[in-house]
């Protein structure tokens, strides 16, 4: 993957930072490999995997109610544009795939098409999709162009985020079977502390590469646990109803991953220093909250970590207080934490592969629940990447606006998709939702590998094309 994945590996004995820097992530610092505490590598070396983000600081709220609910694209059977959803729903499926239902305070792509996004799903899923090593289920595996060898990670191993990310992608796309195989292949691996997903498994599927949960991860599986139950309802081939198994995921993030009942952490490690913005998604946090039935969980109180702390990491020591550019590890007082790990690693600060998804997890909170905040936030990125152009957008910035890219000359759908997703927050920035649509609709802007660039694809044309829904709002 990323060439900067492979600086940072030369500081560790093992191979668990390199899933810092780039998509393919996740370890944290513990000091052992059990399962007691930490992200660890099969040696015993810690690491940690981060992500960045930004905002303006206003406060969490509860946004306008009902706002996810705008309207629908309209159906068009004719020859005067695109067929359009939302889809009728049938005997076990409630939402059919397309849907294509509008958020009213969001705009979309221009003449956007459903068809863009099916073939980057069976694109995703014949490149990234396996049985092999899934323990007679399916996984989302890391293919050979998302930096494998010396210095990255297993060639074809699985790391925790691109189980969270098929989940996603199955229940949008209505495909209820690979979303049960994922799931259970999950529950091979659970964690011996928290209960939730060890980080990286090898490919072959006989062991752990790296212990400790994601929490980014970890989350994404909750939130389309909860989506598969409004989606299907029941069980399907799992042991218990989604809406439980996603109660019981929600409680064990709070429980492991939840800091003074305030603070999303990385992992089941960390404190007010080690923090990932790109982690933080407030609009999960809202959809979490109403349906948690354990009153001593205070979402609210996390939903406003989320926008003091992006308030706090746009500043004028970093020059990125109009940008939006958030780093990938810092404190709670938003200074870049290149230390987050502890002595002797060092982890990125600029706005990199885990930094970039950070306008697409905070413009859901606008486009699902109105928060001023968030639109506040994405307008900051809109307005720079808008300047540039989603065909000349670079993976990698540093904080004050400088292009660093990681491999100059390519396009990243994983910068351009949700630099395109959180400019749909405000008609203001059209041109750059329609730019952001054409550029990664071919599914070519691969930079960073396939496992981790399709990825972000669908889930970025999902959302620009009314797919990626809260369906607690209908």
């Amino acid at each position: 993957m990323p060439t900067l994945k492979s600086q940072l590996r030369s500081l560790l004995i093992v191979s668990v930072l390199p899933a810092l820097s780039v998509a393919c992530h996740h370890p944290a610092i513990g000091p052992a490999d059990d399962g007691s505490g930490g992200n660890t590598s099969a040696a015993g070396s810690s690491g940690s995997a981060g992500h960045g983000g930004a905002g303006t600081g206003g406060h969490a709220g509860n946004g306008a109610a009902g706002s996810s609910g705008g309207g629908d694209a309209g159906s068009s059977t004719g020859g005067s544009g695109p067929t359009r959803g939302p889809t009728p729903p049938v005997p076990g499926v409630n939402f059919p795939f397309p849907q294509n239902r509008q958020s009213a305070g969001c705009v979309y792509p221009t003449g956007y098409t459903n068809d863009v996004v099916s073939a980057a799903y069976n694109k995703w899923k014949a490149d990234t999709v396996t049985t092999a090593g899934a323990g007679g289920f399916r996984r989302v595996k890391r293919t050979a162009s998302d930096f494998t060898g010396t210095g990255g990670l297993e060639l074809e191993s699985t790391v925790s985020e691109g189980i969270g990310y098929g989940m996603l992608i199955a229940v949008y796309m209505n495909d209820q079977a690979l979303f049960d195989d994922l799931w259970r292949y999950e529950q091979l691996w659970p964690n011996a502390m928290t209960g939730l997903m060890d980080w990286y498994i090898n490919a072959a599927g006989t062991m752990r590469l790296g212990t400790g949960p994601a929490t980014d991860a970890d989350e994404d599986m909750a939130f389309a646990l909860l989506m598969a139950d409004r989606q299907w309802g029941g069980k399907g081939s799992l042991g218990s109803n989604y809406i439980d198994v996603a109660k019981d995921q929600i409680n064990k993030i709070w429980n492991n991953e939840i800091y003074q009942s305030k603070l999303l952490r990385p992992g089941n490690w960390g404190d007010w220093t080690t923090i990932n913005i790109s982690y933080f998604a407030p609009a999960y946090y809202r959809v979490f909250d109403a349906v948690d039935t354990d009153t001593t969980h205070d979402w609210p109180a996390v939903i406003q970590t989320v926008y003091d702390t992006i308030g706090n990491a746009l500043n004028a020591t970093s020059k990125n207080q109009s940008n939006g550019l958030v780093p990938a590890w810092c404190s709670s007082d938003g200074a870049p934490n290149g230390g987050a790990l502890g002595i002797g690693q060092t982890t990125p600060t600029n706005y990199q592969y885990d930094s970039c998804r950070t306008p697409f997890r905070i413009a859901l909170d606008w486009c699902w629940f109105g928060t001023s905040s968030a639109k506040d936030y994405a307008a900051k990125t809109s307005s720079f990447f808008g300047g540039i152009g989603a065909a000349n957008i670079a993976d990698g910035y540093n904080l004050d606006g400088t292009a660093t890219p990681q491999h100059a000359g390519q396009r990243s759908a994983a910068f351009i998709g949700p630099a395109g997703v959180g400019a749909m927050t405000s008609a203001t920035y059209q041109t750059l939702v329609d730019q952001s649509y054409a550029t990664i609709a071919p599914g070519t802007a691969l930079a960073g590998g396939a496992y981790y660039e399709e990825s972000w694809t669908v889930m970025s044309l999902l959302m620009m094309t009314g797919n990626f829904l809260n369906y607690t709002a209908y």
